[in-house]
C-alpha cells in the first residue's frame, strides 16, 4: 500500500465517522459541527483526486459559509431537545432496516473487483497551463447544461417552498410583518400631536 492509498483510507474513514456522527448525535450545534469535519475530508479526497478547484469550493463554500450560517441559526433558535427525541422509537424499526440495506448495498458494490486499489486508475498527469475550473465550466455549460439548469430550477421552487411553509406556521410570541397594512400607513395614524399649557419655573 503506498501513501497515497493510506491518505486516502485516512480520510474516507474520517468521512465516513463523520457522516455518521452527523446523523446520531442528538445535539444539534455537534452535528453541525461533524458535518464541518466531513466536508472538509470530502475536500482532501476531491485534492488528491486533482480536482483542486472543487475541493477549495466545498471548503471556502459550504465550510466557510453555508455551516457558519448553520451554526449561527442552530445556537440562535430555542431547540426543544426532548420534542425531537419523541417518536424516535416509533421510526427506529423502518430506519433500521433501510441502514442495513443501504450497508449490504455498499458492501457488494465495493466488494467487487472494480473498486479494488489495483483497478483504479491513477489521475493523468496534466500540462502546466492545465485548469480544472475550464474543464469544469466547459462540461457544465456544454455537456451537462440542461440537467444544470433543472437543478437550478429546482433549487428555487425549494427555495420558495421553504419561504411559503415558514410564512404559514404562525408561531406564538413571534411578530409577523403585513408590507401592505405598512405601506397603507398615515402620519395619523403613528403621530398624535398633543398642545400643552408652559409651566414656568418656580
Amino acid at each position: 500500500m503506498t501513501f497515497t492509498h493510506a491518505l486516502f483510507y485516512l480520510f474516507s474513514a474520517i468521512l465516513v465517522f463523520a457522516a455518521a456522527m452527523v446523523v446520531t448525535i442528538r445535539h444539534p450545534v455537534k452535528s453541525a459541527l461533524f458535518l464541518v469535519l466531513a466536508f472538509f475530508s470530502a475536500a482532501c479526497l476531491w485534492i488528491m483526486l486533482e480536482a483542486e478547484f472543487l475541493g477549495i469550493a466545498l471548503v471556502l463554500v459550504y465550510v466557510g459559509a453555508v455551516m457558519v450560517l448553520f451554526l449561527f441559526v442552530v445556537m440562535m433558535l430555542d431547540v426543544d431537545l426532548a420534542r425531537m427525541r419523541e417518536g424516535f422509537g416509533e421510526y427506529l424499526p423502518i430506519g433500521g432496516l433501510i441502514a442495513i440495506l443501504l450497508v449490504l448495498e455498499m458492501v457488494i458494490v465495493l466488494s467487487s473487483e472494480m473498486f479494488s486499489p489495483q483497478n483504479i486508475p491513477v489521475p493523468l498527469e496534466k500540462a502546466a497551463g492545465h485548469s480544472n475550473t475550464r474543464e469544469l465550466g466547459m462540461l457544465i455549460y456544454t455537456v451537462y447544461v440542461y440537467p444544470f439548469e433543472i437543478a437550478a430550477v429546482i433549487l428555487l421552487v425549494a427555495i420558495v417552498a421553504a419561504i411559503t411553509l415558514t410564512l404559514r406556521a404562525r408561531r406564538k410570541h413571534i411578530k409577523y410583518q403585513n408590507p401592505s397594512e405598512q405601506i397603507k400607513v398615515r402620519r395619523e395614524d403613528r403621530v398624535r400631536l398633543v398642545q400643552m399649557k408652559s409651566e414656568k419655573r418656580s
